[in-house]
């Protein structure tokens, strides 16, 4: 009898816990807007595409402002003004159109005025993965060699890297 109960118990818990699934599954596409597949890299390259990067903006703009002043280009979507991590405007934005032909005419009204600033704009580019790798620096004679294996460990005595520009003097003279 108690373990009946409790097949029934168990049986209401995972039909709970799939209807909770459906639901957040729900709440997760409505929070995309509708585009399921904005993750993509061919969705990303085609919001890239209608979207321009607007430099130069004063950091008292509000996105409504920024997206006034592109109204005459076509259909504004989003606009992004970045901040810090303190949530201090960086200066920049990025404007995302519904037509791709829009860009065109925001291309147009770079070097404009907007809240007395001479703003720039230009298409966006698309990240590129692996663009900041950057080639390995030159030799340089003055860092340890790593691959060092004399036994015990080598203590440099000013440091790794550090060689002395002159000989200091013998007496402890704290502040130089």
């Amino acid at each position: 009898q108690e373990l009946d109960e409790m097949k029934r118990r168990l049986k209401e818990m995972e039909e709970e816990a799939a209807a909770l699934r459906d639901m957040q599954a729900k709440v997760a596409k409505e929070m995309q807007g509708g585009d399921a597949n904005a993750s993509t890299a061919e969705a990303k390259e085609q919001v890239d595409a209608r979207s321009v990067y607007v430099g130069n903006v004063d950091y008292a703009c509000t996105p409504e402002e920024v997206q006034q002043h592109f109204q005459a280009c076509g259909t504004v979507n989003r606009v992004t003004i970045l901040t810090d991590k303190f949530g201090q405007p960086k200066g920049f934005a990025y404007v995302e159109f519904l037509e791709q032909e829009a860009v065109q005419e925001a291309l147009n009204l770079n070097e404009s005025e907007l809240h007395g600033r001479q703003i720039k704009v230009s298409p966006k580019r698309t990240n590129v993965p692996g663009m900041k790798q950057r080639p390995p620096r030159g030799f340089n004679p003055y860092h340890a060699y790593p691959y060092r294996s004399y036994g015990a460990p080598y203590f440099p005595p000013y440091g790794y890297g550090r060689v002395p520009r002159f000989r200091r003097l013998t007496r402890y003279r704290p502040y130089f």
